[in-house]
């Protein structure tokens, strides 16, 4: 079977710049996460890392979607590719010299989260530009299926390479975020340039109103905010693996590659084949399976059964992820791509970080396993819940509609560079 990448030298570009930033964003987060626990030995050290990362993204949300709807998306990819790459070099050239410090490894980390903040929306708004509409599903499946695989080697090949020291692992990161600017930068856009709205409270706030009025997708966003803030198994695993099914480290980490496994095998089923009818009710479908799959895992009491389980719970996540994907784009004009996707990059952040929360809270309540089979049904019961509030959303035949979406083109509009 012969998958190859749509006949677009611009979508080919952008996906290897994507597929470097995430493998390049692993290899950093290993780097990090472990010299800073080194020089400290405190745990709470590697939660203000995180913290570091995290309140950039959701602080500068809005701001950055703006930016993305009146600048240049192809300049603003570039330039934060860029300046993560000053960040993550800076942090190399004093490990080199021995002169790292907390503060400073505080302080790129936190410019990194910066840069990542203004990056999202403009990416996420960039694809649509790239492609035709008929490929769009497709395209969303190429760059996630990447995504999921970056996931499974990126830490493994970060792991690796910090064996020779953490400058190694801060070079190999640096290089993949200079070779992602240097692709995202060659990318041509044909058409013209955006005009600039000044930014004001009603243009900051204009994604969170588009998507108020739009019953499909405030349906999707929030059907997945949900539906992930209940069937946060995965932030349970290293309980599964020590305590309940006894498997160590190394199950530990199968356990945790399990659903990228699952993301990834169907991500190249969907890239074969398109998403025709029935799209609504697919996606109800697979976020159904993703609860199932939840129950079914924090039952087990066998690693295969388990395993089998969490492969089966990232399948789904990614059906449903690249259906709610593909809405959200096809039906939001170019020019909200960038404040609506920074709404959705918020929704997605916060259901991760508080889903984790939510599983720890409960879990210290009622028992990990009661946490895990709770979020599963409740992922059920939300699944049912959604069919009967957004109707509109259940009804949805198919990803691409016969007639022209407003600020949507049938065509792509944009070439490689030569």
């Amino acid at each position: 079977m012969r998958i190859a990448l749509p006949g677009n030298a611009a979508f080919t570009g952008y996906w290897v710049a994507e597929t470097l930033l995430a493998l390049g964003q692993e290899i950093f987060l290993v780097a990090v996460g472990w010299q800073i626990y080194d020089l400290t030995d405190s745990a709470l050290s590697l939660g203000l890392i995180g913290l570091a990362q995290f309140l950039p993204q959701f602080l500068l949300a809005l701001p950055a979607g703006h930016v993305a709807d009146n600048f240049d998306r192809r300049r603003i990819t570039a330039l934060c590719q860029i300046i993560k790459f000053v960040a993550v070099a800076a942090i190399a050239a004093e490990s080199f010299a021995g002169a790292i410090s907390i503060p400073m490894l505080y302080a790129c980390t936190f410019v990194f989260g910066v840069s990542h903040a203004f990056q999202q929306p403009a990416l996420r708004a960039l694809m649509p530009t790239l492609v035709a509409r008929n490929e769009l599903a497709q395209c969303i499946a190429w760059t996630a299926g990447a995504k999921k695989a970056a996931i499974i080697a990126g830490p493994a090949l970060g792991g690796l390479i910090y064996l020779l020291g953490p400058v190694a692992a801060y070079a190999a990161g640096a290089v993949c975020f200079l070779a992602a600017g240097v692709l995202l930068a060659r990318i041509r856009l044909q058409g013209e340039a955006p005009a600039r709205e000044p930014m004001t409270m009603v243009s900051l706030f204009g994604g969170i109103s588009f998507i108020r009025r739009r019953p499909v997708i405030l349906g999707a966003m929030s059907l997945d905010l949900f539906a992930v803030l209940l069937g946060g198994a995965t932030a349970l695993l290293p309980v599964y693996a020590r305590d309940i099914l006894e498997v160590g480290p190394g199950g530990l980490g199968l356990l945790r590659a399990a659903p990228a496994i699952g993301a990834v095998l169907v991500s190249l089923l969907l890239i074969r084949m398109r998403l025709e009818r029935g799209v609504g009710r697919t996606l109800f479908a697979s976020i159904a399976v993703f609860g199932l799959a939840t129950v079914v895992f924090g039952f087990s009491r066998s690693f295969e059964l388990s395993f089998a389980a969490l492969v089966v719970l990232g399948a789904s996540d990614m059906v449903s992820m690249v259906i709610r994907q593909s809405l959200v784009q096809l039906q939001t004009p170019d020019g909200m791509r960038g404040r609506v996707g920074s709404v959705h990059s918020i929704f997605t952040g916060t259901s991760n970080q508080l889903g984790q929360f939510e599983s720890g809270v409960v879990a210290a309540w009622l028992g990990s396993v009661a946490s895990v089979v709770i979020g599963g049904v409740g992922t059920l019961l939300v699944c049912v819940l959604w069919i009967y509030w957004f109707p509109a959303l259940w009804k949805v035949d198919r990803l691409v509609a016969d007639e022209a979406l407003p600020g949507i083109t049938p065509d792509a509009k944009a070439t490689g560079s030569s």
